[in-house]
């Protein structure tokens, strides 16, 4: 299911109409309908709004964006070139993404569990 489709599935869940979600979230209908249309994406702050409304995490919502993060990635690695080196370590030594998602998750537990 495309990042499109589940958000429309989750705001027909919760019985809100475009228009109203619109609303609430500050942009057109159109707008709205365009991304649930997979035809335009919405911005980091859009995103995060969209997941406050309809009551789930904006990794939820990231997970099912499939575009690659260009530019994100030419952002980070031209901000520190050491992501550019460690981005091609893993791909050298194949790790899956995965494996990848698990070690970040095991990091980010651990920084929760040290800040007790």
């Amino acid at each position: 299911m495309s990042l499109g489709q589940y958000i429309r599935e989750l705001r027909d869940q919760r019985d809100l109409s475009l228009r109203e979600f619109a609303k609430k979230l500050g942009c057109s209908a159109a707008f709205l309908s365009d991304i649930e249309l997979g035809r335009r994406y919405p911005s980091e702050t859009v995103l995060q709004d969209m997941a406050r409304i309809l009551k789930v995490s904006v990794d939820d919502l990231k997970a099912r964006d499939v575009r690659p993060p260009i530019e994100e990635i030419k952002r980070i690695t031209a901000s520190d070139p050491r992501y550019a080196l460690a981005f091609r370590t893993v791909i050298d030594h194949g790790v899956s993404p995965e494996r990848l998602l698990e070690l970040a998750k095991r990091t980010q537990e651990g920084r929760t569990k040290s800040k007790k």
